[in-house]
């Protein structure tokens, strides 16, 4: 068998301990495959620092060309050199801080309206209930209430194009080569969201009247010529963000409760550092250890275990010639589990990023980028940290949660959620 195929079989049955292996037995660069087709994997923070200072080498557009179908031609993370310049600088906006920090009573609202719907001593899966509550507030802060009160066709619809895109890279390729039910299923999908966004742009278009959701100040963006995004491009951004948003926000959500619950004095700690009241943009601000929870979650399960460049020029990195046409790995995953650039990488310890603690090591972009890095860096990471601590401060002053013990286990390389949720025993739940 080649190498090539050992690797897909390996990543196939477990992408986590495959990539590990492959870094622990090749070092910091490995490469895989003959002919035309050739996979290098690159590991650890010198190649990440490598790959996102030198961006010309190398294009996203060919690297994703299995997501175009869903995300969409112009979405940013199909987009390559100037054309994305002016996207981000279109979108970024509407993720600055200010911005993000306006929509922070409605995360808590929505928090609250979830667990009023709890009743004390029964058992659900804290992942699934979250994962509703995320969803249905990406849809209102992207798109308003208008597109949300269809959330629930948006949302059922939007899980169709997720799991479109949650397959092996080969799977994904013959998924697009061959007519078949599941493909036509996933395009269909994308045409109903598309008909209803064309509709909310169209009706913005003709009532101009300013809104504070992101699509609002997307419609309002202007770059230094005076031009705005196309309607297409406000469509493929609009899928994009929608899909993204959600299931990864509600990934990492599932992974902090548990290892809260599963961590001796993790939970009565963030509790106990909590502001009175409701959460507040000034109030958060507080709250380093849950900081450092969230942190220490978004390293261990970060949204993505892989992304990938298509190599556009040749290049040496530590002695090893790279060619052009080389599909590029890089592993958020694994660096964040080196145990030498983080000691003990696989427990699960906040107090690792309090600068006062001993043993603190400072993360660096390229040691710690669960949301990617360099121009490609995932332009709404302020809203996702945000919406994380916003209900995790909600679910610690509002509830006793008990964990009951079953195991969690990692699925997904786009979106590293609990394959079988977090099973948890309501054990009180506290009025607003």
């Amino acid at each position: 068998m080649s190498a090539l195929a050992r690797l897909g079989l390996m990543l196939a049955r477990d992408p986590y301990e495959g990539l590990q292996r492959v870094q622990s037995a090749s070092g910091s660069i490995a490469g895989f495959g003959w002919g035309p087709v050739k996979y290098v994997l690159m590991f650890g923070p010198e190649a990440n620092a490598f790959l996102f200072a030198n961006s010309g080498l190398f294009t996203v557009r060919e690297a994703f060309d299995v997501l175009v179908p869903v995300n969409g031609e112009t979405a940013l993370i199909a987009s390559d050199g100037e054309a994305h310049r002016r996207r981000r600088r279109l979108v970024q906006p509407a993720f600055h801080r200010r911005r993000v920090d306006g929509y922070i009573a409605r995360m808590a609202e929505n928090a609250d309206a979830l667990l009023d719907t709890w009743k004390e001593g029964e058992t659900l899966d804290v992942y699934a209930s979250l994962r509703e509550l995320t969803r249905r507030t990406t849809v209102e802060l992207l798109f308003g209430d208008r597109l949300a009160a269809d959330e629930e066709l948006l949302g059922g619809e939007l899980q169709t194009l997720l799991d479109g895109i949650d397959r092996p890279y080969s799977q994904l390729v013959a998924l697009r080569a061959v007519p078949n039910p599941f493909w036509r299923k996933v395009l269909e999908a994308r045409a109903t969201v598309l008909e209803r966004l064309e509709q909310e742009i169209a009706d913005r278009r003709m009532d101009p009247a300013p809104r504070d959701d992101v699509l609002g100040l997307l419609l309002d963006s202007r770059d230094e010529d005076g031009g705005g995004l196309t309607d297409v491009e406000l469509q493929d951004q609009a899928i994009s963000l929608m899909g993204a948003g959600y299931e990864t926000t509600s990934a990492a959500l599932g992974w902090a409760v548990h290892f809260m619950l599963t961590t001796e004095g993790v939970w009565e700690r963030a509790r106990r550092e909590l502001p009175p009241g409701p959460p507040t943009a000034e109030t958060l601000k507080e709250c380093a250890y849950l900081d450092h929870v969230v942190d220490e979650t978004l390293r261990l399960f970060p949204p993505v275990v892989m992304s990938a460049r298509k190599v556009a020029e040749d290049f040496v990195f530590e002695g090893h010639r790279v060619p052009a046409g080389a599909m590029l790995i890089y592993s958020p995953y694994v660096t964040h589990r080196m145990a030498s650039v983080w000691p003990d990488p696989d427990t699960f310890r906040p107090d690792r990023w309090d600068p006062a603690s001993p043993g603190h090591i400072p993360a660096t972009p390229a040691s710690f980028l669960p949301f990617g890095g360099g121009q490609h860096r995932c332009v709404g990471s302020v809203l996702a940290t945000t919406g994380l601590k916003v209900t995790l401060a909600r679910l610690l002053a509002r509830t006793e949660l008990e964990h009951t013990g079953a195991p969690v286990r990692p699925r997904s390389i786009t979106a590293m959620r609990p394959r079988d949720g977090v099973p948890v025993v309501v054990k009180e739940v506290r009025p607003a």
